[in-house]
């Protein structure tokens, strides 16, 4: 006979409070768990399931005293035309990447640097 975690449930939901305490005592006897470590347990184990961020926004925050030369690298970077690009430099803060991987936001931010622009990188 199988009996169904959706058959089990309903049964449970069913049973008084004190219904419900016995059974915990009783499951913990029977198995000799504790329903209170379990408890206790649950939090850590989701602060452990930190995700790492994978995708990374390049945000161009200032030009600094070389316009010309940042607009060349946004160009190169994102492939504007020469109007869109300046725009895009004057209009500061401006993402001019989203989404993109770690070592790829990196590399467009050290472009940007050498070119005398700030970046930030989210």
């Amino acid at each position: 006979m199988s009996i169904s975690q959706e058959d089990i449930l309903e049964a449970v939901s069913n049973f008084t409070v004190l219904e419900i305490v016995d059974l915990i005592s009783a499951f913990e006897e029977k198995f000799g768990v504790s329903a209170a470590a379990a408890v206790a347990a649950a939090p850590v184990a989701a602060a452990a399931v930190v995700e790492e961020q994978t995708e990374f926004d390049v945000i161009l925050t200032g030009f600094g005293e070389n316009k010309v030369g940042v607009i060349k690298a946004v160009r190169g970077i994102t492939g504007l035309g020469l109007k869109e690009a300046k725009d895009a430099v004057e209009g500061v803060p401006t993402t001019l990447k989203e989404g993109v991987s770690k070592a790829e936001s990196e590399d467009i931010k050290k472009q940007l640097l050498e070119a005398g622009a700030t970046v930030e990188i989210k």
